[in-house]
């Protein structure tokens, strides 16, 4: 990592990554004018971005959006006082007038990044495209033939590059203090009710209409993959679908397809009442996962929407065919080894678990709030928190990746300016998707996939 924008300029902390973290934490001064922004989707993930701009207005400012949805996009309109005529109900009327920003933050749905990313790539705006970039090999390719051509700064939504937490670890494992990396374990606990509201009544349910789910849940930690250990592999992968279908629905449940219908709608872990209504709204939560329910978070919209939309489907009789659980194991041609576990049904949502084994000691990782570093010379081990030695506070989305991401990418295009490209390049940003599509594949197929010979089976230098 060439790179890291600052959190702080105040580092205090008696191991020798100090110095480590220090200089790769000069913060650039702001541009001359704030970099200008259009947002592209104004759902949970571009408001998450757009934020940023309130947190930092020195360095940037949304002044357009497109989004399909009147009240998402009225209250974009409202929070960042977008004039009228900078304001769409679909991307293709803004590609259509001129150049409205220096950058476009794109967070349609999965399935619709290609053809607005290539649009406005043309149209030489940066980019920040939300992760995935494409749901196929062809489209990721599109994509990079686009930012190739036009020479411009793009950036993926691989958030967990940039939060804190993974800054620490990738810090540690560059100073050299655990020797060669030999093995990565690697756990992402999506969550037993986020699964069935995100992959089983959610948008990313089905592989047609989205991806399959280790794309869309877990390709930015397969990144970290290849963030943390850069080298060719072998990639083989397992898993399926296991619980959510009509097989497993209780017998008591009889007909019901909707759990405010359902009997035994009490003794259901996966209600939908006790996943948005109990366990949500009546404890105060208005934003996600019940934003994502509905756009007027009160109790009747809520209910409402749980009685007549996709999100009070029991989770039995939903149309889901994406798989609950998968691993996927990695050789690197270095000689390490990796695997990286993706499951439902945890009682934590999405805090992930890490530990890297290398010659000289380790590292243990719980996500978000500390890193634990051991030497075997020393045998003392540092309980480290990130946001102590970086000086977080808030986090905010993502454990501090979302803030971060777009602090890169902003610094990157206030002096290309700096001259700080993106710190994921091109090709990095290509491959750990390639990665991603090569496990699924050995996970359809069941052969062991050599990620060279995957690269040369879709054209990919």
């Amino acid at each position: 990592m060439s790179w890291i924008p600052a959190f702080t300029d105040k580092i205090e902390h008696p191991i020798p990554i100090n110095n480590l973290l220090k200089s790769k934490q000069a913060t650039p001064s702001h541009p001359p004018r704030p970099i200008t922004i259009s947002i592209v989707g104004a759902g949970q993930r571009g408001s998450g971005y757009a934020y940023y701009t309130i947190l930092e207005p020195q360095w940037a400012k949304v002044v357009a959006v497109a989004e399909p949805v009147d009240i998402r996009r009225n209250r974009m309109v409202k929070l960042y006082n977008i004039p009228e005529e900078n304001v769409f109900k679909d991307w293709k009327e803004m590609i259509d007038r001129p150049k409205l920003s220096d950058a476009v933050v794109i967070a349609t749905l999965d399935d619709l990044h290609v053809e607005p990313a290539v649009a406005f790539a043309n149209k030489k705006y940066n980019i920040l495209l939300e992760k995935p970039m494409a749901i196929t090999v062809e489209g990721c390719k599109k994509i990079t033939k686009a930012v190739t051509e036009n020479k411009i700064i793009f950036a993926v939504g691989h958030v967990l590059r940039y939060t804190p937490h993974n800054i620490l670890i990738k810090s540690i494992i560059d100073s050299g203090f655990i020797g060669n990396i030999v093995n990565i374990q690697h756990m992402e606990p999506v969550g037993f009710w986020h699964f069935a509201h995100s992959y089983v009544r959610g948008n990313w349910r089905k592989e047609e209409e989205s991806c399959f789910s280790l794309m869309t849940k877990c390709c930015h930690d397969i990144d970290l993959m290849s963030y943390w250990n850069n080298s060719p592999c072998k990639i083989s992968s397992f898993g399926n679908l296991v619980y959510f279908n009509s097989k497993n629905k209780p017998k008591d449940a009889g007909d019901a397809t909707n759990c405010l219908e359902c009997k035994i709608e009490p003794t259901c872990p996966y209600s939908a009442k006790k996943i948005y209504i109990d366990n949500g709204y009546k404890k105060g939560v208005i934003s996600w996962p019940v934003s994502v329910v509905t756009d007027i978070t009160d109790i009747e919209n809520l209910t409402n929407a749980i009685k007549n939309g996709p999100y009070g489907r029991c989770v039995y009789e939903c149309d889901n065919d994406v798989a609950d659980n998968q691993i996927v194991n990695l050789e690197f041609a270095n000689g390490s080894t990796a695997n990286i576990t993706m499951i439902a049904y945890t009682e934590t949502v999405c805090k992930r678990k890490t530990k890297i084994f290398g010659t000289l000691g380790e590292i243990e990782g719980d996500g978000i709030n500390t890193v634990m570093y051991y030497n075997f010379l020393t045998r003392k081990k540092e309980l480290l928190k990130p946001s102590e030695i970086l000086g977080v506070k808030g986090l905010g989305g993502h454990a501090g990746g979302d803030l971060a991401l777009m602090r890169a990418f902003i610094y990157s295009i206030g002096e290309s300016l700096f001259d700080l490209r993106d710190i994921n390049s091109l090709h990095v940003k290509t491959d750990s998707h390639l990665f991603v599509f090569a496990a699924e594949h050995s996970r359809k197929t069941g052969k062991t996939i050599n990620i060279e010979d995957f690269k040369k089976m879709w054209e990919i230098s």
